[in-house]
């Protein structure tokens, strides 16, 4: 086997790992928590799906690859739950070691390219990036709403923090924030969401 492909199928086993990252989302219908895997999965297939709701075009294979890898760096520097205010404070430091020796493992150009779409992601400025992160606040929301809000009830979350998160939805579609914000008012009158 050349050097290429070996380097290729190492990292391709390497990310098998993400499968036991698990975040404090639970599956709809109160099931388990999700794992990274699942989390990306599931967003990449909403983004193509949802594809028609950006703001502006998109080039939807770039949206969807960024789903898919924006949660790899996770193996490495662990899950920061969305509303752990002191874990975020670290969150940036240890993905981005985490994205310089998870990618490395791949041949020189793939790692630049990966890590150009990661950073890219992290960015926020690229209409795709915009979307990406969308769909990144939107995957969590829909499965807390058809778990009546458990996750929320479980952290104490405020309506605050979720409209902070969700704040930026609005950067990749317009049209899902104001999906996001029904769901979220229907769960503060449900009493899932603190006020």
């Amino acid at each position: 086997m050349d050097e290429r492909l070996k380097k290729q199928l190492d990292f391709a086993l390497e990310i098998d790992k993400e499968k036991n990252i698990f975040r404090q989302t639970h599956l709809s219908g109160h099931g388990r928590n999700e794992n990274d895997a699942e989390h990306a999965w599931h967003m990449a297939i909403m983004a193509y799906l949802l594809r028609e709701y950006s703001n502006e075009a998109i080039d939807i294979t770039k949206v969807m690859l960024m789903c898919l890898i924006h949660d790899i760096v996770e193996i490495e520097a662990g899950d920061t739950y969305a509303y752990d205010t002191e874990k975020q404070k670290t969150q940036k430091a240890r993905e981005d070691a985490a994205k310089e020796k998870l990618y490395s493992i791949l041949p020189k150009d793939q790692k630049q390219e990966l890590i150009g779409l990661f950073d890219e992601f992290e960015e926020w400025e690229t209409p795709e990036a915009k979307f990406a992160h969308a769909m990144d606040n939107l995957q969590p929301l829909i499965l807390n709403n058809s778990n009546n809000g458990a996750d929320w009830r479980e952290h104490e979350v405020t309506a605050e923090q979720v409209y902070g998160r969700q704040s930026k939805t609005k950067l990749g579609s317009e049209v899902l924030y104001d999906v996001t914000d029904g769901m979220i008012r229907e769960n503060v009158k449900k009493g899932n969401l603190r006020e």
